[in-house]
């Protein structure tokens, strides 16, 4: 991607210690050592996904659960250009994503409100609870905003395999799907399923609203694209690796050797991969209803 000369977002909140930063993908650990290891998150990231836990189920937001013990205090940057280059890097992509969505919701004669983007390393305070690194990226629809430890993007090359730039991009174009769901009211629906519908089925549920972000991101790679041109040789192919290497099947093959579907949160590889390629051939939110009735 060439990425280097595109605006920053002013959406940008820097937790990470009074806003330092690592290096782009340069293998730290988490910061401070009181959060986990590198190797401790992704064995709790493979864990929570393997057996079917949802990050959002984690904080605490659906189910009334109780909202964990703060984290402490941690000094905070809104809006201030970023100088090392991971915060560089996401702060383009979060950029260019905020370029995409206004004008398609322009189009549709409404007006986008962005979300925010926090950098943090170990764990966070959020809207819906202490957020931890071990829970990989998320968004938080109480306060509407993306929360991602860095470090996540070492574990995504290195012990998921998935390189690239793109592969990282695809990740915070994902999570503003999330974002994108919120203000359809999709989230509140999906809470509210919680309430009244088994384990299993609210798995199933789960399935579909993941399989539409990955959808999401697919359809703003497609307008990103033809916006700036700024993808190279092989930048598709890392996200669709990428949403590969992140399904349910995958990871819990990687994690504990056998594969259950009824406990699927995400979806498959085959179906993250299938809908992340339906948005960026289509270009159309349209064409990303999971909902419907019928296989996803």
């Amino acid at each position: 991607m060439k990425w280097e000369d595109q605006r920053q977002s002013d959406n940008v909140e820097d937790r990470r210690d009074g806003g330092g930063g690592g290096g782009f993908g340069g293998g730290r650990g988490i910061g401070g050592g009181r959060g986990l290891s590198l190797g401790g998150i992704v064995i709790a990231l493979l864990a929570s996904w393997a057996f079917g836990i949802n990050p959002m189920t984690v904080l605490g937001l659906m189910g009334g659960g109780a909202a964990p013990e703060p984290a402490p205090a941690a000094r905070s940057h809104t809006g201030a250009k970023l100088q090392d280059e991971g915060g560089r890097f996401v702060s383009a992509v979060l950029a260019d994503t905020e370029d995409v969505w206004a004008v398609y919701f322009a189009e549709q004669q409404q007006k986008y409100p962005p979300p925010a983007l926090v950098l943090f390393r170990g764990r966070s305070n959020t809207g819906c609870g202490l957020g931890e690194a071990a829970m990989g990226p998320f968004y938080c629809p109480a306060d509407r905003k993306v929360y991602i430890d860095l470090a996540f993007y070492d574990t995504l090359r290195d012990r998921l395999g998935a390189p690239g730039d793109f592969a990282q991009a695809y990740v915070i174009a994902h999570e503003v799907g999330h974002h994108l769901q919120n203000l359809q009211g999709t989230t509140a629906k999906m809470d509210a399923a919680r309430q009244r519908v088994s384990e299993r089925d609210y798995n199933a549920l789960s399935v579909r609203l993941e399989l539409q972000a990955d959808c999401y991101a697919g359809v703003w790679a497609f307008h990103s694209q033809q916006g700036k041109g700024w993808l190279e040789k092989g930048d598709i192919e890392e996200g669709l690796n990428a949403a590969a290497q992140i399904g349910d099947d995958t990871l819990q093959r990687k994690s504990q050797g056998t594969v259950v579907p009824e406990s699927f949160t995400h979806g498959s590889s085959e179906q993250r991969t299938r809908w992340f390629k339906r948005g960026l051939e289509s270009g159309d939110l349209k064409a990303c209803d999971t909902f419907k009735s019928g296989p996803v």
